[in-house]
């Protein structure tokens, strides 16, 4: 039996999904304190009242950009673990290195982290109570249960947690190139994981 998405449903999700998609192509143009609601509502071909009826403000639309944007990277994340499922080190060196580079790349996220903002998102991805942090520490921690099913799952949610705060704190400061970090942590957690893996 097909499961039929109510209109009103789809439509709300066509919208924010076209909203969202065209703040992400203003933002390789220009800078998120340059970008105006206006500005997104226009490349999205609706009014800024519609915008705005839909995010509440340009700080809720922003959480909801970074969260969609988030998802994506942690999708990756989770393929690369899936690839390397065999060898945790692999699997953890693989998903910090794509993590750090779809961060480097996202220009609002990358704009937050790095310290440049005048909206006080910083708050939404460095905070302990912020979304970002709560949404990837619980879905990194669900999905390492779920890949490595052997291991301790309150062990494994604080790998989750510890590996989502450095890699946090490493898009917001590089110290070296993206797969020297990458390395450097699967060093350390690696052989951890192997260890509860194993028992």
């Amino acid at each position: 039996m097909t499961v039929r998405v109510p209109y009103a449903e789809a439509a709300k999700a066509l919208l924010r999904d076209t909203l969202l998609t065209a703040a992400g192509d203003l933002l390789r143009e220009r800078p998120w304190p340059e970008l105006t609601m206006a500005d997104v509502a226009k490349a999205a071909g609706v009014s800024r009242q519609t915008l705005y009826k839909e995010f509440g403000s340009r700080q809720g639309f922003a959480q909801v950009y970074i969260l969609r944007e988030t998802d994506h990277f942690l999708r990756d994340v989770e393929a690369a673990i899936t690839t390397n499922v065999e060898n945790p080190r692999a699997a953890i060196a693989a998903a910090f290195q794509v993590f750090l580079t779809a961060a480097a790349e996202e220009p609002l996220i990358k704009a937050i982290v790095a310290g440049d903002d005048s909206d006080g998102l910083l708050e939404l991805v460095t905070n302990h109570a912020g979304p970002v942090l709560a949404m990837a520490t619980e879905r990194l921690s669900a999905f390492l249960a779920e890949t490595w099913p052997a291991a301790n799952p309150d062990a494994l949610r604080t790998v989750a947690e510890l590996l989502v705060r450095l890699a946090v704190s490493y898009a917001a400061s590089p110290a070296k190139a993206v797969i020297e970090t990458a390395d450097a942590v699967a060093d350390i957690f690696g052989p951890h994981v192997e260890g509860l893996i194993q028992h």
